[in-house]
């Protein structure tokens, strides 16, 4: 699949009659809200773990050197937190273009911190996407995150902002905060 989804997520869900949708954010999207939006609550979804898997060619690194931003794994008993916003179907218009390096809207199931639950979109970069790195050792992925920088910026501030935010979230993603452990050691000590 290319790179570029933003034709592939406007053919994926037929928004007709519907008024509002949940979306479900567990990267730059719990702490960069640049859109409109109804109601934002904390929720978690299951059976998902958050990885800093993806490259980032178009706001994190460029195609020559490109960062690490998260998406979602499948993982049995995995819990991923984040923030569920209720927006109208026009958000989409903006996010497809601003999620547009890889990543598909997929239909979940939010648990809310009351214990109630809805359903909504999350978008997930899949391993089948050109921009797609995998798995690597943390500290590897430390060290790439720290030389990358983009349009949007340096790659660290991704990670640093994110990390900020699952922690005022209340998560304990040990796989960002190890990585972020990996790039201020390497920050300190100069590697």
């Amino acid at each position: 699949m290319p790179a570029n989804t933003i034709e592939h997520n406007r053919s994926r869900f037929n928004f007709e009659g519907i008024d509002a949708i949940w979306l479900f954010g567990y990267g730059s999207l719990i702490y960069k809200v640049d859109f409109p939006f109804l109601e934002q609550r904390p929720a978690a979804i299951r059976g998902w773990a958050r990885r800093f898997w993806q490259g980032s060619h178009d706001h994190r690194g460029t195609p020559e050197a490109p960062g690490r931003v998260v998406t979602l794994i499948e993982q049995p008993g995995a819990v991923c937190r984040g923030m569920a916003f209720r927006v109208s179907p026009k958000v989409f218009e903006y996010l497809d273009v601003r999620e547009k390096n890889g990543y598909l809207r997929f239909s979940t199931r939010m648990t809310f911190d009351d214990g109630s639950h809805a359903d909504g979109l999350v978008y997930i970069a899949t391993e089948d996407n050109e921009a797609f790195l995998g798995e690597a050792p943390e500290a590897d992925i430390a060290r790439q995150i720290a030389l990358a920088s983009g349009p949007s910026g340096p790659n660290s501030d991704y990670l640093l902002r994110l990390a900020e935010s699952l922690r005022a979230l209340g998560d304990d993603c040990t796989h960002t905060f190890s990585i972020e452990t990996y790039l201020k050691t390497q920050a300190s000590t100069g590697s």
